[in-house]
């Protein structure tokens, strides 16, 4: 079938690619409609892997996608031919330790579409389980659809830090994955969320699209204090660091509230120090997420109601024909573009 595989390091080709799946009786067959080119995606095709996850061998690209349902396997009830959907990109050992605990992301042995070895979406057509499967309501589209992947890590997060009604927010870092993790904190209920990063790209998109629910702040010129002081606020009670910078952990504590949190999203390169002692005279509790878990039923249901109007994200949209210039495109990091987005044609 056709699909955009990465050869090696720096070598991409849209190309026949001999892939053979069953359906199995808990499957579904789903043809692909829109795929958001990730960030991990690119870094592959630039670098050639990511840690431990090396590019051995071609590749199919793509994991965060939406579709239709071609076929459904015989015990699948909820869902037929026909279903626009998304999925999570994800497929645990359903009988491992951390799955039958509720905890399937932090399955060790976790297929996860186009990390290597495992083959991604981008292609004519790909069996995936339906227990992993979402049907998209008929007011969101196959775009907000394959937005879902990435929101969930925002949502996850929000969820994570057990957000109060009128809490007041920072987030560390401008990127796609802080502007949605901003977002959700202020779907979920926080009074005023400041999203903080040095990208003035990045915080003129925010100030532009979500300046009423968002406060850019630009690390360049401002500080933090200074803006939550003028803004009214005197110390957040939640900070999410999602720029994985270790810039970030200095002094990340001092504009927070006694017994505030913070939300590890970002994922350092290497590890960061940490004031033990400014967490400590606080009572700061410290929580993590990786990925996500049992949270795409809540992400499709906070766009479908409005409470995120997440379509400013998507700033490019490319055809399946094209794929090869999208991400050359992406490659170059444009400060002015979040979500870039294929649309298959299949």
């Amino acid at each position: 079938m056709q699909a955009l595989v990465l050869e090696e390091k720096g070598k991409i080709s849209l190309r026949d690619f001999d892939i053979t799946e069953s359906l199995g009786p808990d499957d579904v067959r789903i043809k692909p409609v829109a795929v958001g080119i990730c960030g991990s995606d690119v870094h592959y095709y630039r670098e050639g892997n990511i840690g431990e996850f090396v590019v051995r061998e071609p590749m199919i690209l793509g994991h965060e996608a939406s579709g239709i349902v071609l076929e459904a396997g015989e015990n699948v009830k909820n869902l037929k031919p026909g279903d626009r959907v998304c999925m999570e990109p994800g497929i645990p050992n359903f009988k491992s330790k951390e799955t039958l605990q509720g905890m399937y992301n932090l399955d060790p042995d976790v297929q996860f579409w186009a990390t290597p070895p495992v083959q991604g979406c981008l292609r004519e057509s790909f069996v995936h389980p339906a227990g992993l499967t979402f049907k998209l309501p008929d007011n969101v589209s196959f775009h907000e659809g394959a937005l879902v992947e990435p929101l969930a890590i925002g949502v996850y997060a929000a969820k994570k830090a057990a957000i109060s009604t009128g809490d007041n927010a920072l987030v560390l870092g401008a990127g796609t994955i802080g502007i949605v993790t901003a977002l959700a904190a202020e779907a979920s209920g926080c009074a005023n969320v400041f999203i903080a990063d040095v990208k003035k790209e990045k915080l003129d998109f925010v100030k532009e699209h979500y300046g009423d629910k968002i406060t850019a702040i630009d690390l360049s010129s401002e500080t933090v204090t200074d803006t939550l002081k003028n803004a009214g606020v005197e110390q957040v009670e939640i900070v999410f660091e999602a720029s994985g910078s270790e810039k970030a952990f200095e002094g990340i504590t001092d504009c927070m509230t006694p017994q505030g949190t913070i939300v590890l999203i970002g994922m350092p390169n290497a590890p960061v120090p940490i004031d033990v002692v400014a967490v400590q005279v606080k009572e700061i509790e410290l929580k993590s997420i990786f990925r996500y878990v049992n949270i795409y039923p809540r992400v499709i249901g906070m766009i479908a109601s409005g409470k995120m109007n997440v379509l400013p994200l998507v700033t490019k949209v490319y055809d399946f024909n094209q794929s090869l210039e999208a991400f050359e495109y992406a490659a170059t990091l444009p400060g002015n573009e979040i979500k870039i987005m294929i649309d298959t044609g299949f």
